[in-house]
């Protein structure tokens, strides 16, 4: 019996150890594990990155653009949009609206939201057994904050375990206000918006210190999920009801919360019932600036300064740009730029012969004008106008772009042929070239075979002075004078000038001295607006080439000078070549762009006219500004009914409003200028018999180049255009012999169209003046460019 009863007991006893042993077990594991996964916290924590409270407060943001007075102009374009906005400027409803959503119990935890961190790891460890993914939320507003600036969005147990532990540190070191702040100026809220303030003008178009309670909601509700509730996304114009529905959700949330009462809820909800949310603007217009000609331009010489000076890379100086949160204080006159673009080259054809076509292809007006002006003493640009009519975003810039290059036909006289030729001495104004056909040589030399290059109306004038031969835009004046200047000094010259200049057009004569670049597709050359705006100052400057400045100043976010838009010059031509060449200048207005001239402002300025008619241009410069006006199709095509002095016009439409109000001035004859009274038959000296025949006149000089000589010339030279041979007009009709009762004096040549009456002869006191022909406004022929036709 004693046997059985101890048999008994011992039996009894065994169970409960047995489950004493599993809970000593359990106890174990659970302390192991604990153990494991402090272990494991300390080592994840051990490698956060350090908490960086300024990485967290200095938050991107858009680069903004200024007009020359200081006023807003345009934001730099981003891929994502910023703008930073103080707490205080921030209304409650839209604090209270983000805190209802998001974290409803932010101003009572200490970084964490334990509550919701046992409901969030119930939720994983239910997803964990089903086979789903991820990890659930329980982020507060300051662990995402977080996750926002220092951390990754990687979704994994390394980033939450740090993200908990600086969230801890973070709320020791920041207020409440100071944190929501940051984190309403980082969360990303649909489309291109980053923060509340970009939202706002995203949306709404209006400053986030000026939104309503429905428009706070909103945008609060959209931070869940920024794809979904989108209200530009084609699904969401389809069908509006997803982010109505979660707006309706964050006012339920205010109003259970109190931050709003019932009446404000049900006249919240009634208003979208009945009118829904009113957005503005569309999406679609965020990437078109309000001054795309301009501002775009201003960006890539701002961008290109920063990498020059600075070393940056170009994934840097875009970021920094884009991001930085920089001042970009522009040169641009907003009321020439608004009266450029709207009021001349959008009505272009309400004032000159210019048409209104559109491309069925493009949908653009043609043919396109567009045009620079700038202070060519400070190199400050005031207006470029890439275009005309409404053009979308990255519009083709006509004015200023480096890929817009076309031939600039005879603008480009002054800059290599006849500036040079007075800058090296080489010749003058008076300077005597034979206006005849080109030698046998010459043509061979230059690559012409038998083709003689002409003028504009297919005469020769004979001897004629250089001044003569720019007025007139005389062809065969200028590619005579590039030869006694050389291919080379004028290459040197143009490219000084700014002019680009490929392989082929650096040996081409058409292209030296006639501007018919070769402006081949694959190699681009010639000029633009913008370049030949800043060449033509040169001679208003004392021949000091100012390089085309965008910017005066470019600041960080914290107020420093990063850039200093001071002038860049280069001395191109003497002060007083640059002089002459300025009076000279005034030629060209008396014969093929009198619509150049404005009020009673002196204007110097050149047409330029490209083979077939294709490009018209005018390039010019006042006492105050210089300027360039193209006209031409987007694909190259003879442009009828119109010519050069259309292009003046509008030059002068637009010089006319950038002088308004500024004074009459001259520019001053610099020093080491000389003038002396000139026969224009001979270039030397003039004689009393000079003065009897019309053919003296009063010119500028580089001090030691003027004539010694007297006038020997029988002043009967270049009286009659010779026709387009080489074959000398006889000084008397073969049909017609000399009366020998009354034979011709050699010194007073006979008028052709009146000859000697034997009844009447001619008072040797008062000879016959020359005979002019008539005036044609100069077009550049279509020429041979090294055997390449253009």
């Amino acid at each position: 019996m004693s046997k059985r009863k101890k048999t008994r007991k011992k039996k009894k006893k065994a169970p409960r150890n047995i489950w004493k042993n599993i809970l000593l077990g359990f106890l174990f594991f659970i302390l192991l594990s604990g153990i494991a996964v402090a272990g494991v916290s300390f080592a994840i924590i051990k490698t956060a990155p350090p908490l960086d409270i300024n990485a967290i407060l200095s938050l991107d943001e858009d680069s903004i653009l200024y007009n020359d007075q200081g006023e807003f102009m345009d934001y730099v374009p981003t891929e994502q949009k910023r703008s930073i906005i103080s707490i205080e400027d921030m209304p409650k409803h839209l604090q209270q609206a983000f805190v209802s959503i998001e974290d409803e119990r932010f101003y009572s935890h200490n970084g964490l939201d334990y509550r919701r961190i046992v409901g969030a790891f119930v939720t994983d460890v239910k997803n964990k057994l089903t086979g789903k993914t991820g990890l659930h939320g329980a982020s507060t507003l300051t662990q995402q904050l977080l996750k926002n600036t220092l951390l990754t969005n990687d979704v994994n147990i390394k980033r939450k375990v740090q993200e908990m532990y600086l969230a801890l540190k973070l709320e020791k070191v920041l207020t409440k206000d100071q944190l929501l702040e940051a984190y309403l100026n980082t969360i990303h809220l649909g489309g291109r918006a980053n923060g509340v303030e970009a939202a706002s003008k995203q949306y709404f178009n209006k400053s986030a210190k000026d939104l309503n309670l429905i428009e706070s909601a909103y945008i609060a509700g959209v931070t869940q999920n920024p794809s979904k509730f989108y209200a530009f996304s084609p699904s969401a114009k389809k069908d509006p009801s997803s982010y109505i529905t979660k707006t309706k959700l964050v006012l339920g949330k205010m109003s259970e919360l109190g931050y709003i009462n019932k009446e404000e809820y049900d006249t919240a909800l009634a208003d979208i019932d009945a009118n829904g949310i009113k957005f503005n603007p569309p999406a679609e217009n965020l990437d078109k600036l309000n001054y795309e000609w301009f501002s775009r331009p201003v960006m890539d010489q701002v961008k290109a300064d920063l990498k020059s000076q600075y070393g940056y890379t170009d994934k840097e100086v875009n970021r920094l740009v884009s991001y930085g949160g920089l001042k970009i204080y522009t040169t641009m006159d907003k009321s020439l730029q608004d009266y450029t673009q709207h009021e001349v080259v959008d009505k272009v054809s309400t004032f000159t012969n210019v048409p209104n076509q559109h491309d069925k292809n493009t949908n653009l007006v043609e043919p396109q004008v567009s045009a620079v002006v700038m202070d060519y003493s400070t190199g400050q640009v005031k207006t470029i106008v890439g275009g005309r009519g409404e053009q979308p975003a990255l519009s083709f810039n006509r004015a200023a772009s480096d890929k817009f290059l076309k031939p600039v036909g005879s603008a480009i006289k002054p800059l290599t042929v006849y500036g040079p030729l007075i800058d090296t001495e080489i010749a003058t104004a008076a300077t005597i070239i034979d206006d005849s056909p080109l030698s046998d040589s010459m043509l061979k030399k230059y690559g012409y075979g038998s083709t003689n290059p002409q003028n504009v109306d297919k005469t020769y004038g004979g001897n004629t002075t250089l001044r003569e031969g720019l007025k007139k835009s005389k062809n065969v004046i200028s590619i005579k004078g590039e030869d006694m200047l050389g291919l080379k000094t004028g290459v040197a010259y143009g490219e000084k000038f700014g002019l680009r200049f490929n392989k082929i057009s650096k040996s081409s004569m058409s292209a030296l001295a006639l501007g018919q670049f070769d402006n081949n597709s694959s190699d681009l050359d010639g000029g633009n607006p913008l370049i030949l705006s800043a060449a033509y100052g040169t001679f208003g400057n004392e021949g000091v080439y100012t390089a085309p400045i965008l910017y005066t100043t470019v600041k960080d976010r914290n107020g420093k000078v990063l850039l200093d838009g001071s002038p860049k010059q280069n001395k191109i031509i003497s002060p007083q070549a640059s002089y002459i060449m300025y009076d000279m200048l005034k030629g060209p207005l008396e014969y093929s762009a009198p619509g150049a001239k404005f009020g009673s402002m002196p204007v110097s300025g050149k047409t330029g006219t490209t083979s077939n008619n294709e490009y018209f241009w005018f390039s010019g410069l006042t006492p105050y500004y210089s300027g360039a006006v193209y006209i031409g199709n987007d694909s190259p095509a003879t442009l009828n009914g119109m010519n050069s002095n259309d292009a003046a016009k509008v030059w002068s439409k637009i010089m006319a409003r950038a002088h308004s109000g500024l004074e009459y001035k001259e520019l001053e004859m610099p020093s080491g200028v000389t003038k002396s009274y000139i026969c224009k038959a001979s270039g030397k000296l003039a004689t009393d018999s000079c003065k009897r025949a019309g053919t003296a006149y009063s010119e500028f000089f580089i001090d030691g180049t003027e004539p010694t000589s007297l006038c020997d010339s029988s002043h009967g030279v270049s009286s009659t255009p010779k026709q387009n041979d080489k074959t000398k007009t006889p000084e008397v009709d073969p049909n017609k012999p000399v009366d020998p009762n009354n034979p011709v004096d050699p010194n007073k040549p006979v008028d052709p169209n009146n000859p000697t009456d034997p009844n009447n002869p001619v008072d040797p006191n008062n000879p016959i003046p020359p005979v002019t022909p008539p005036v044609t406004p100069p077009v550049t022929p279509t020429l041979p460019n090294n055997g390449k036709k253009k």
